[in-house]
């Protein structure tokens, strides 16, 4: 199985699979393993499909390691964010290209030392700049518009920023905020995974408009997710391999 979908706020599922449990050394984890016409894809709901686990509590290193126990070398991922790019509206597709890291307590790595060694990961291409071209190229066939690319703030959350904070985060180049994305992408670099992740724009971030409501979130949530997770599997359906990029060879 060489292809996965991790869903964020919003998508708790990408169709009709058997759901099979994964051990690993950092947790056990569910992931629904769904048939696309001979395309065998793996998917995690990130924050279970309750919607029961915070941001901050998410145990990445489990599901990536799963994903990577499972034979998954390609890894396409939703995520709800707000923006503070005024090119970037509500219902708008981002394409994440760079990131920047707010987090505060999370266990970023799997090389801790001792028995794991030491290793350093390079951060040139965080998201694999294959997997968004062909995701942009499809999309753009199927005539669906993509706002752009753009560098994605992961905050620690669970609370939502200050427009103080919001005003800084513009300052330093970020365009969408979200709660999730880091350490999943680095945490993928690290198993030589190839990576990418679209945000959904669900809202404008504080102090750009309106005070955020979470029925807005919902509702862009429910119009745009079977489109973007059905662009994952249309991308993975053509073929998605490891020779275009350097991911799988990120290691120092």
């Amino acid at each position: 199985m060489k292809y996965a979908i991790i869903g964020g706020t919003g998508v708790y599922s990408a169709g009709d699979g058997n759901t099979i449990e994964v051990k690993t050394e950092y947790g056990d984890v569910e992931v629904d393993v769904i048939n696309f016409d001979d395309t065998e894809v793996a998917f995690i709901s990130r924050h279970g499909k309750e919607h029961s686990i915070p941001p901050h509590m998410i145990n990445y290193r489990a599901n990536i390691m799963a994903l990577y126990k499972l034979g998954v070398r390609n890894i396409f991922a939703t995520v709800a964010v707000g923006s503070m790019n005024e090119n970037f509206k509500p219902g708008d597709f981002v394409i994440a290209n760079d990131f920047l890291d707010f987090t505060k307590v999370r266990e970023h790595t799997f090389f801790t030392g001792g028995d794991k060694g030491v290793r350093h990961v390079e951060m040139s291409d965080p998201y694999c700049k294959n997997m968004r071209e062909r995701f942009m190229e499809l999309a753009k066939r199927r005539d669906i518009e993509i706002a752009g690319e753009g560098v994605y703030l992961t905050a620690e959350g669970p609370r939502f920023e200050t427009a103080a904070e919001i005003r800084f985060m513009r300052q330093i180049g970020a365009d969408i905020v979200g709660m999730t994305n880091v350490p999943e992408v680095t945490l993928s670099k690290e198993l030589g995974i190839c990576y990418s992740a679209v945000g959904i724009i669900t809202n404008w971030c504080t102090g750009m408009t309106n005070i955020i409501e979470s029925h807005d979130i919902d509702s862009v949530m429910s119009e745009k997710k079977d489109l973007l997770t059905g662009l994952f599997v249309d991308v993975f359906k053509e073929g998605l391999g490891q020779e275009n990029c350097n991911c799988q060879d990120s290691l120092i």
